[in-house]
């Protein structure tokens, strides 16, 4: 190499490095005024660092400028960049070209090559490239055949990158990553487990990537005690380090086996959280149904100034959701930019199903129709929540723009509009979205929705039809089918069907004090003591016990509890003071105590006081109580089924105080107004 030469292979190594573009012309610029723009070496470094500062448009000139024929390795250094600044169909038209000119590619060339097929993806070239890889004797070559078992894996072509992977000689940890991912892709999680279990046994160390992704299958399994052998023995036998990316994927496994204790453990551990590790842990507890930890991590992570993203957003608004608590969810929704609610289909579908669950399903209609993209998550959740709120003509409504909008449903949707049949007691509708379903859109019914259609026949007290469906149907009957039963002939009183069907819930939940309390309470509205009392023995005999009532009600963004009887509030003197003021009222309208629920064979005054203690009438008590603005609506979730005593007083309540009163209990949404409930007495 003269000196001119090595003078400006200096100026490209030095100034090139960390030099701009211009700097870079201009060398090039001396390239040709001193006659090197044919020196391959030369040209190569100019490539290489055009590339890398992303003139690509650029780099492809100097290279069509050569005087000389470009040889394999300037072919090679302008395919890699390509591929690197994600120009996938240039790199495929460069290998074309490198082709036409009687170049053969060699083993730097495949990897690039199939990783731009791969993105594309281009199953043809696939075919050709991995004929070609053959025929030039790198068949054997484990990068070559890492790529191309990665570009079978992407392109669902399992069965073919299983056979790539079975012929490489030496294995490494990107080939069995390869491999992993593409069973992982194919939803394969289980075989992606055991093909990682037999990479361990072979004595290959993994990388934190390959054990994230491991991570990512148990959880989708839910396999909870093969995530803890992998998170151990990763730890133990080979000693990695947890790594913030590491650390985040196992709060994000655990919390999706339902281990918020592990998940916790492993959060609290972290030196450095970032808002990904925050957001993980905010909606695992959302989703494992533990509101009040992730409305309370939620708060501790705004006290270390970490802004909120979409994710922690959407865990937030899921846990005042089930909270009900509507003042808190609202604030926590103006934490970010609105447009996003709109634009963002998740964003939406949270606030929308926030508002529903909070009993004010008209905001969250308002948020439907200003979105600009409605996807069918979107719109499933808008015609659930409106079939819930008791506005089920509009939830048909709702599902008409489906079909406009070239949105195709799914059994989500019709569950949502056979929920809102059952709720109305629109048997006829109920039947022919039924039919629908498989009539229509080919789509197969699931368990829940006979679980649905009985509900709709049970309530309307065809029971007989409704039992009839259940024998007929192809599938077996879970709990949930024999319990929508059950709460018919409880509604009807049908006792003989009722024991019938206990027999079957028994069989299928031996320990579910529900169905022996529905039972027991079915026997006493009869005035059947004696057998409801046999209930009873046979839940003492066993352990069990009834599942206390819980209310919750949310004021100035705390959220209270009342337990039924409940003695443990700090203003509980005042509360039942309060109750006692309402049932003085009631009485004067003529309200006599429905106590046929209660399951104790007592006196009537101590029914009545069974009753009067339940939590719902506790939390609108202290509603009442504190609210400020006879304006304010007063909202109280329950765990179970509000009872027909509580119901009746609610109606009343809503009539002497003037006040809305909206009640959620684990069916449906109740608004009582001016001493009439949206339900219509049906429930």
């Amino acid at each position: 190499m003269n000196a001119k030469a090595h003078r400006i292979k200096t100026l490209i190594l030095n100034d090139g490095i960390s030099g701009t573009g211009k700097h870079l012309k201009q060398i090039h610029a001396a390239v040709i005024r001193h006659n090197l723009h044919d020196d391959t070496y030369i040209l190569n470094l100019l490539l290489k660092r055009t590339l890398r500062l992303g003139l690509t448009f650029y780099s492809h000139l100097i290279f069509s400028h050569t005087t000389h024929q470009p040889n394999i390795f300037l072919f090679n250094t302008l395919l890699r960049g390509f591929v690197s600044n994600n120009l996938f169909h240039e790199s495929v038209h460069l290998f074309l070209s490198m082709r036409s000119n009687g170049l053969s590619p060699d083993s730097f060339t495949f990897p690039f090559l199939l990783k731009a097929c791969s993105m594309l993806p281009n199953l043809d070239l696939a075919s050709h490239l991995h004929s070609l890889l053959l025929k030039s004797g790198f068949g054997r070559d484990v990068f070559s055949q890492t790529s191309l078992l990665s570009l079978y894996a992407r392109c669902g072509r399992l069965d073919d990158a299983i056979k790539v992977f079975d012929d490489i000689p030496e294995r490494n940890v990107v080939s069995w990553t390869a491999i992993i991912s593409g069973y992982i892709s194919a939803g394969k999680h289980r075989e992606a487990v055991d093909v990682f279990k037999k990479l361990l046994g072979m004595g290959v160390r993994p990388d934190s990537y390959l054990v994230v992704r491991i991570l990512s299958a148990c959880a989708q399994l839910g396999d909870l005690s093969s995530g803890e052998w992998i998170d151990q023995y990763v730890m133990e036998e080979i000693g990695m380090y947890r790594n913030s990316f590491l650390s985040t994927s196992l709060v994000d496994f655990y919390a999706k086996c339902g281990n918020m204790e592990k998940a916790r453990s492993v959060f609290e551990a972290m030196p450095e959280k970032d808002i990904v590790t925050w957001s993980s842990m905010i909606q695992g507890y959302a989703s494992n149904s533990l509101p009040r930890e992730a409305t309370e991590l939620f708060f501790r992570m705004l006290r270390k100034n970490l802004k909120p993203d979409r994710y922690s957003i959407v865990g937030f608004l899921s846990s005042c959701a089930s909270l009900g608590a509507l003042e808190l969810g609202e604030w926590g929704s103006n934490l970010i930019d609105r447009r996003e609610f709109l634009t963002n289909p998740v964003m939406g579908t949270a606030l929308i199903d926030m508002y529903a669950k909070c009993g004010t399903m008209a905001r969250g209609f308002e948020v439907f129709r200003a979105m600009e993209e409605k996807d069918r998550v979107v719109m499933n959740a808008t015609i659930t929540g409106l079939a819930k709120n008791g506005h089920v003509e509009l939830s048909f409504a709702v599902f008409g723009q489906t079909e406009k909008l070239g949105i195709r449903p799914d059994g989500n949707t019709f569950l949502g509009l056979l929920c809102g049949c059952a709720h109305a007691g629109l048997v006829g509708d109920g039947r022919r979205f039924f039919d629908g379903m498989s009539r229509i859109f080919s789509l197969e019914h699931k368990i829940e929705h006979y679980g649905c259609m009985v509900d709709i026949l049970g309530r309307a007290g065809l029971l007989d039809e409704a039992y009839n469906m259940i024998n007929d149907m192809p599938l077996k009957p879970n709990a949930v089918v024999w319990g929508a039963l059950l709460s018919g002939c409880r509604l009807h009183k049908e006792m003989r069907l009722a024991e019938r069907v206990l027999k079957e819930l028994v069989k299928l939940e031996p320990w579910n004090s529900g169905n022996y309390v529905q039972l027991s309470n079915i026997y006493s509205g009869s005035g059947r003591w004696d057998e409801a009392a046999e209930v009873r023995e046979v839940m003492n005999e066993k352990g069990m016990k009834k599942i206390p009532g819980c209310s919750w009600i949310e004021l100035e963004g705390t959220v209270h509890e009342f337990l039924v009887d409940d003695r443990s509030h700090p203003q509980i003197e005042r509360i039942y003071g309060k109750l006692e003021e309402l049932g003085n009222e009631m009485r004067k309208m003529g309200f006599v105590a429905k106590t046929e629920g209660v399951m104790f064979d007592v006196e009537e005054e101590e029914k009545e006081r069974a009753v009067r203690c339940h939590s719902e009438k506790l939390a609108v008590a202290y509603g009442l109580m504190m609210s400020k603005s006879e304006e304010d609506v007063i909202r109280v979730v329950k765990n179970l089924r509000v009872c027909g005593d509580c119901h009746e007083a609610m109606k009343l309540i809503s009539k002497i105080t003037g006040r809305e009163i909206v009640v959620r209990d684990n069916n449906r949404f109740h608004c009582f107004r001016q001493g009439f409930c949206s339900c219509n007495d049906y429930w």
